[in-house]
């Protein structure tokens, strides 16, 4: 019997229904078959606009979970070690696609622009980390980091001029100072979500802003050959890493600020001074020796310094790991008098560290070191041999130098050294200019070495000093 057509259509529209749920299983599917890191990234965008369509960043809610110890730890490491390894990495792909001469350039460019960084960070985000009442509104901290920042670039533009640099070294020296003013700038944001118990995330974001300027300088590099071009590309790459990623991820992932006050950040600029001071004029006295070479010696020898440095940095990097976590436990310990013992004992075990991680870096230069570095950079690094040692001691030297002038951080005396800044400052400046024209690159490794071992011995003299003032104020009668 033929059926009725109503009950056709019924029918149809039935099965129809049956099998629309198929079509949201469908696209799941197809969500999941998507990469890992293409899934991320359209979550991420889709959450930014939906927060700039509904008009705030801070009012929304927080999606990342706070007091994560394992995670803090390894993004941390991986956002810093990339971050610490990225001249030595972009000195490399310089060398190798545009020749040694514009590497330098590139070099002695990035070394000011490390100054511009510290400058414009005005050594603030201990202090920021450290703000857990929130004594100072974060928007404070903003206006304050933003003005440092500026500042910085003022001086940027002063030392171009003051060197007259032609527009090739000056479009360099903007696209370099622009990527570490960023760095600058991002360290406000990233020291907020530590402050929040989210340091991962600053990792994350520190991770995000250096490997995109990597990849864009070494593709801008690869197809123009020119290290201005890549240069510039490499500044716009932060740029942009800051304001898609790092200012979002700050505002989305913690607490609305309260309104900032002209008083706090006026506050801020004067209780940061004095660790502003001895964290920029210490990286003046690590950068003198650039600075003189660079209008002594032709800019190849810029690079070659920075490639006899890299393993110094390395024993740096690594003592860094070892100690600075264990910072707040020293804190402690010194805070009971009855274990001042422990912690001498502890600091001779950490020197004994550096000492022996100096040593294995030492004999690794040594046998397959130097050969790897000369295929990496493509320079013949076996004239530098002699050099290279010199450079790996004072890697152990500056190591130990950042160990006690944290120690003393922890004994709450850091402004008491830094005229022995002024004094190492004073050395390096004299002994560049002297050895550097005398001997060249030779001259400004041996005078970097002499004048890190200089202050070296006046930070042990100041330690040993105020250990015995600090004994005679707990029992005056001693002599």
């Amino acid at each position: 019997m033929p059926a009725n057509p109503l009950d056709i259509l019924r029918g149809k529209l039935a099965a129809r229904r049956s099998a629309a749920p198929s079509r949201p299983a469908s696209a799941r599917s197809r969500r999941a078959r998507q990469p890992f890191l293409a899934r991320i990234v359209n979550q991420w965008w889709t959450r930014l606009l939906n927060a700039i369509y509904q008009g705030s960043l801070s009012n929304q809610e927080e999606e990342y979970e706070s007091h994560s110890a394992t995670r803090d730890y390894v993004w941390n490491t991986i956002g810093t070690t990339i971050w610490g390894m990225s001249l030595p990495i972009l000195s490399i792909v310089a060398s190798q696609l545009a020749g040694a001469e514009q590497a330098g350039m590139f070099s002695m460019a990035f070394a000011t622009g490390m100054l511009l960084m510290y400058a414009a960070n005005y050594g603030v985000r201990n202090f920021q980390v450290s703000d857990i009442d929130e004594t100072h509104a974060f928007s404070s901290y903003q206006i304050q980091r933003w003005a440092s920042t500026a500042m910085a670039l003022v001086l940027g533009i002063l030392y171009c001029t003051i060197r007259d640099y032609q527009p090739y070294m000056a479009t360099i020296c903007f696209g370099v100072y622009l990527f570490k003013l960023v760095d600058g700038a991002a360290d406000v944001y990233e020291g907020r979500l530590q402050q929040a118990d989210k340091l991962y995330l600053a990792g994350i974001s520190q991770t995000i802003r250096s490997v995109a300027v990597f990849l864009v300088f070494t593709v801008l590099l690869f197809v123009m050959r020119d290290i201005a071009v890549a240069s510039v590309g490499m500044g716009i790459a932060a740029v942009a890493s800051l304001v898609l990623v790092t200012i979002p991820l700050a505002l989305l992932e913690t607490e609305k600020s309260r309104h900032w006050r002209f008083e706090e950040v006026i506050d801020l600029f004067r209780q940061c001074f004095p660790l502003f001071a001895a964290l920029f004029l210490f990286n003046l006295i690590e950068t003198m020796p650039k600075l003189v070479m660079e209008g002594a010696l032709p800019y190849d020898n810029q690079l070659y310094f920075n490639a006899l440095y890299f393993p110094s940095q390395s024993i740096q990097i690594i003592i860094g790991f070892i100690y600075k976590p264990q910072l707040v436990r020293l804190s402690n310990i010194w805070a009971n008098p009855r274990k001042r013992r422990r912690f001498d004992l502890i600091i001779l075990a950490v020197m004994a560290v550096i000492v022996a991680v100096t040593a294995g870096v030492g004999v690794f230069m040594a046998t397959i070191g130097i050969p790897l570095t000369g295929f990496l950079y493509g320079v013949d690094f076996e004239q530098f041999r002699f050099l290279c040692y010199l450079m790996v001691v004072a890697g152990g030297v500056i190591a130990a130098i950042d160990f006690l002038y944290a120690i003393v951080t922890v004994l709450r005396r850091q402004g008491e050294v830094m005229r022995l800044y002024l004094v190492a400052f004073a050395a390096v400046t004299l002994s560049s200019l002297v050895l550097v024209n005398l001997i060249g690159l030779a001259g400004a490794v041996v005078s970097y070495l002499a004048s890190m071992t200089l202050l070296l011995a006046l930070l042990v003299w100041e330690y040993i000093r105020i250990r015995q003032a600090i004994r005679r104020e707990r029992n005056p009668f001693l002599s």
